[in-house]
């Protein structure tokens, strides 16, 4: 767990082009995760949905970020990446606008979330495709490097945790 950071003001861009921010989901934690649709990742889709479902009614909201910075595995538009999250794997959680997570031109959210170490004290860029965040109501970040599947009992703890 790193020390709080205020990322609850940073403003990001739904799927319909919005401005939101983490503020708007202050009922509860916040998972977020830059997702891709050709990763050999991608059955976290399945896993990051039953969170969802699981935890959703007691505030917890899993938010995705549509990223192809790594190689290419998200090439499609943002309506194709919706009909995609929705017929294949069932996703209700938001995904948003696409972004990009390293680099330049990094969102600032991201440029903020990448501050948080893991929990081998690392932090920097993200590694890959469904790295997750989980940012608590007080502004903590617990980080997930992405073969930590969504459903693994640290997530889960930390989960209940921020409830």
């Amino acid at each position: 767990m790193s020390e709080a950071v205020d990322l609850r003001s940073i403003p990001f861009r739904d799927a319909a082009g919005a401005e939101r921010t983490l503020a708007e989901f202050a009922d509860g934690p916040v998972l977020v995760v830059n997702v891709a649709s050709k990763c050999g990742l991608t059955p976290q889709y399945e896993q990051l949905e039953e969170l969802q479902r699981t935890y959703g009614d007691r505030g917890l909201t899993v938010l995705g970020f549509p990223c192809n910075q790594f190689m290419g595995q998200e090439p499609g538009s943002i309506e194709e990446i919706l009909d995609y999250c929705a017929t294949t794997w069932g996703v209700s959680f938001p995904i948003n606008d696409k972004i990009q997570v390293n680099g330049r031109h990094a969102h600032p959210l991201y440029k903020a979330l990448k501050k948080t170490k893991d929990d081998h004290g690392l932090g920097g860029p993200v590694a890959w495709n469904f790295e997750k965040f989980l940012v608590a109501r007080d502004g903590s970040v617990t980080r997930f490097r992405p073969p930590v599947k969504p459903n693994a009992s640290e997530v889960i703890a930390a989960i209940e945790a921020a409830l």
